[in-house]
């Protein structure tokens, strides 16, 4: 039935719901063929791969920025410094009654096999360092072999981990490479070096270093050289014998021994392990703790053929100090000890006696000269050699300190002071 509204609207009016009725009509979109499917997928993976091209470039150019951004926070190395045993602890150890096991050649076997797994663990904390160079590349690839020093890695300050080596393959190289026992290669840099000590201190990035070499290499532990005694196993693991990851297993023959240089001196665990010169490897205990650095210039005027290393409890101090990027201090006198006797027999004060200067250096400049006697150094009194590096590197390179000694006169020994500008050897 119509509406009566319907009946009075105008020719020219329309019912409201007819008029927009076209709104209601559904648009349907123009179907795509299979051939504009496929070009519009091509089209987006080929904006894809220009988008990771460029994703790809980008990081490549960032990478060393972000790296260096992101290092993470760069914390202190310390390493405390080791005691000395007390008087008759070494010999009560060795009266300790032990009962001695029956041993056949079953039992050879079981040893050495386990002797080889406690040098390979200690040896994931060692590394090879060698300088980058034309030069040194060609000599490898001709002959074989390589110029690199064993060192072992230390320390990890949280932005990079630290190689302690020999300095002597510091040279004059600006860049060097470190081989881990995984047989990566990777970047490094000088950290710090001593040339007095004969130590060097290499840095390697640790957001470089991959998850496989880490799962390969750790940090060593530094044992305790104090306790090592004569007669001791011990491993020699490194370039002892020219190349590199040489493995070797003997005996301390000697600890009575000390190698002296400016401004201290360090105990030396002679071995009967053969070595060749300018051999270099690190001496570990059974423990796999690290006791001493093997150096071949420990007494190679007389023809030694022998792997003998510095003790790595009179290295500590100086290690801690190079590990933090710090110079070491020098000021250039070579000298020993003052004992009773001497002080009773000859007369001499209580310090230490100045046995030579080196002439290029700040104590020359100060007017140290041999003969005298140092009993201070700063606010610390010197009464051996051992009190006297100790106070020496308590001491920052570039401080201005002062010296006090007594100098041998016509009446007898004389006060004398000396300012010194602590320097450094590197």
């Amino acid at each position: 039935m119509p509406n009566d509204n319907d009946k009075n609207l105008s020719p020219d009016e329309e019912p409201e719901e007819k008029k927009y009725s076209f709104l209601q009509e559904t648009i349907k979109p123009k179907p795509i063929s299979r051939r504009q499917l496929a070009k519009q997928l091509i089209r987006i993976a080929v904006y894809g791969v220009i988008l990771g091209v460029f994703a790809c470039l980008g990081f490549f150019a960032l990478r060393p920025w972000v790296q260096d951004w992101f290092r993470g926070d760069l914390q202190t190395v310390s390493i405390p410094e080791d005691e000395e045993p007390e008087e008759g602890q070494t010999e009560a150890q060795a009266d300790e009654e032990v009962t001695e096991p029956v041993l056949d050649a079953d039992s050879y076997e079981q040893i050495m096999e386990s002797m080889n797994d406690r040098a390979k663990e200690a040896g994931r904390g060692l590394a090879t360092v060698e300088p980058v160079s034309d030069e040194e590349n060609w000599t490898a690839e001709m002959t074989g072999m390589h110029s690199g020093v064993t060192g072992v890695i230390t320390a990890d300050n949280g932005q990079e981990l630290l190689i302690l080596a020999d300095s002597s393959v510091s040279g004059d190289a600006a860049a060097w490479t470190v081989t881990f026992q995984d047989g990566s290669s990777y970047e490094a840099s000088l950290k710090k070096r001593d040339r007095n000590s004969g130590l060097a201190v290499f840095s390697v990035v640790r957001s470089s270093i991959t998850d496989s070499t880490w799962s390969a290499i750790k940090v060593s532990a530094l044992g305790n050289s104090n306790l090592v005694t004569q007669g001791e196993v011990v491993m020699a693991l490194g370039n002892m014998f020219g190349y590199a990851d040489g493995v070797a297993f003997g005996t301390v023959s000697s600890t009575d021994y000390k190698e002296s240089f400016y401004d201290g001196e360090c105990d030396i665990l002679a071995t009967d392990i053969p070595a060749v010169s300018g051999g270099t490897g690190v001496l570990f205990n059974t423990d796999g703790e690290v006791v001493g650095m093997i150096s071949s210039s420990i007494w190679e005027d007389g023809g030694n053929h022998v792997a003998n290393a510095y003790a790595i409890s009179d290295l500590k101090a100086m290690i801690e100090i190079l590990a933090n990027g710090e110079s070491v201090p020098y000021i250039g006198i070579r000298g020993v000890s003052v004992t009773s006797e001497l002080e009773e027999e000859q007369g001499l004060p209580s310090g230490v006696y100045v046995v030579e200067v080196d002439p290029e250096s700040p104590a020359m400049a100060a007017g140290i000269q041999s003969g005298d006697v140092i009993c201070r150094v700063g606010d610390k009194k010197v009464a051996n050699l051992v009190t006297y590096q100790s106070a020496m590197l308590e001491i920052k390179a570039g401080q201005q300190m002062e010296i006090i000694g007594k100098r041998l006169g016509a009446d007898g020994y004389v006060d004398v002071e000396f300012n010194v500008t602590v320097g450094s050897k590197e």
